[in-house]
């Protein structure tokens, strides 16, 4: 009996750890987190978004504002939260403990208390430095992050949550160009030290949000292998270290900031990472897939940089694409996401050591399986069509339209279907909406696309999805169910002990 006993147990280690490996799909990737931005006209409903996360590892989320719709989903989700106040909230923040008590009480406390939210940090601002805002923000952000840090000691939160700015590489830079030279902006580096301390003294990181798209944007001379993880570049020489991409270069010269100023242990968090997939000739889903790979390996394997072996946490930019986002700093703004806008996987991405690539969102609704076009008799010379296409790209999204894009290639026809099509989408395929070009246009279920590379979209149907997940199944429900599977195994083994014993 006792060899049978010994099979059997054999047998619960091998289903517990088999159900385990199916259930967390799995978090391989140690300390990967992930840019939840909403700026969509037809968001992914919440639920749907989290068990996305969960799906694909990502164990934490950082997010730019405190919206209930979001938070409501991320309770017992297991997932970490970083929760954002956005720029504009920084000078009432900052007149007032109380204004900061009230935003912590909402935003924060009533969050983990009701609704079991995991909020770990409270992210003060974004990026509230940068140059473009002509020192709005100056005066303010430090004062906010005060009144926050004190709010949350006040609400018994000061340990569990910790306070935080996400700013931008653009805070430190190198007079040499060699990290080991690495200092904060002369305009701004009394302030920097002021936060500093004030992070250092309560145990907080420092969150800093690294592009290197940007460099590669910004400069058509910039080294393109320089930008990416190959090591095929000619590396900066910076005493015994050798630099073969942006990354651990700029990285390491906040390190040595932080070292010349007296903070040489500071946790440090990226806070944004990732590489945009169009939008801009740079902006290619190649490029893309090629980065964020390349980060991914470099978690999965545990590397950090020269200065600093073990690697931060890192949040990836972004989770989804956001068709509505400002595209003031360019096109590319509206196409960070790992996953297009309805959670559809734009390349495959490796994301653990047995090869597990990214899943798709499941559940998502889509509207009827139709498309707005420029009608076949239409003519290409009336003079109606650039006005018409101009108003459809003033409501909605054609950012994938411009030179070196995705549908960068189209001919004017196809190009003025794309345009109508988007608007006629962005609208909900309301009637009529495919009627306001002046007779240049058509509904058609055929589906348009002449270049694979070119995506028609159908929108999501936000009216079909339920606003919160009542009625489904919690995304670590399959824990549970795998937890209840083995103690029934469990008490099973004991039955037939007891029946034979």
């Amino acid at each position: 009996i006792m060899d049978l006993f010994r099979g059997l147990i054999a047998l619960l280690v091998l289903i517990i750890f088999t159900l385990g490996g199916q259930d967390e799909g799995l978090l391989l990737v140690q300390g990967l987190g992930c840019n939840w931005g909403t700026r969509a006209t037809h968001p992914l409903p919440p639920d749907i978004v989290v068990k996305l996360m969960k799906d694909n590892g990502f164990d934490k989320v950082k997010l730019f504002e405190a919206e209930p719709w979001v938070m409501k989903a991320l309770g017992n989700s297991g997932i970490q939260v970083m929760v954002g106040i956005p720029n504009d909230f920084l000078a009432p923040l900052a007149s007032s403990v109380r204004m900061a008590e009230d935003w912590v009480s909402q935003n924060v406390s009533s969050y983990i208390s009701k609704m079991g939210v995991d909020i770990r940090s409270v992210a003060v601002g974004n990026e509230p430095f940068l140059k473009t805002y002509k020192d709005a923000y100056l005066q303010t952000t430090f004062p906010a992050l005060q009144n926050v840090q004190a709010a949350l000691i006040r609400a018994g939160l000061g340990r569990q949550v910790k306070v935080t700015v996400p700013l931008n590489a653009d805070v430190y830079d190198s007079e040499s160009g060699l990290p080991s030279d690495g200092n904060f902006r002369p305009d701004i580096h009394d302030l920097m030290i002021s936060i500093i301390k004030l992070l250092s003294d309560n145990g907080a990181p420092l969150t800093i949000n690294i592009y290197p798209f940007l460099s590669l944007y910004a400069d058509p001379h910039f080294p393109v292998d320089y930008a990416f993880f190959s090591g095929n570049s000619s590396p900066i020489v910076d005493g015994p270290i050798s630099y073969t991409n942006v990354l651990d270069a700029n990285f390491d010269t906040l390190i040595s900031a932080l070292e010349k100023n007296g903070f040489p242990s500071l946790p440090v968090i990226i806070g944004e990472v990732g590489w945009p997939s169009d939008g801009d000739a740079s902006a290619n889903i190649e490029y893309a897939r090629r980065f964020n790979q390349g980060l991914l390996h470099r978690i999965i394997r545990g590397q950090g940089s020269p200065k600093r072996k073990t690697p931060p946490d890192i949040y990836l930019f972004g989770l989804i694409d956001e068709d509505a986002k400002s595209i003031q700093p360019g096109n590319f703004e509206r196409h960070w996401g790992v996953f297009y806008y309805d959670g559809t996987v734009k390349y495959p991405l490796v994301r653990g050591a047995n090869n597990q690539t990214l899943v798709p969102a499941k559940g998502v609704r889509y509207l009827a399986r139709q498309w707005c076009i420029m009608a076949p008799e239409a003519s290409l010379s009336d003079p109606n069509l650039p006005d018409s296409i101009n108003y459809a790209c003033t409501y909605a999204d054609c950012t994938s339209l411009g030179y070196g894009s995705s549908c960068g290639g189209l001919d004017v026809r196809s190009n003025a279907s794309y345009a109508f099509n988007m608007y006629y989408q962005t609208m909900n395929q309301q009637k009529g909406s495919c009627d306001q070009f002046h007779n240049l246009s058509v509904v058609t279920a055929t589906e348009p696309s002449a270049d694979s590379s070119c995506r028609f979209e159908i929108m999501i149907d936000v009216g079909r999805h339920e606003k919160t997940p009542n009625g489904s199944t919690p995304s670590y429900g399959r824990q549970n169910q795998s937890s209840t599977i083995a103690v029934a195994i469990f008490l099973l083994l004991l039955i037939i002990m007891n029946g034979d014993l």
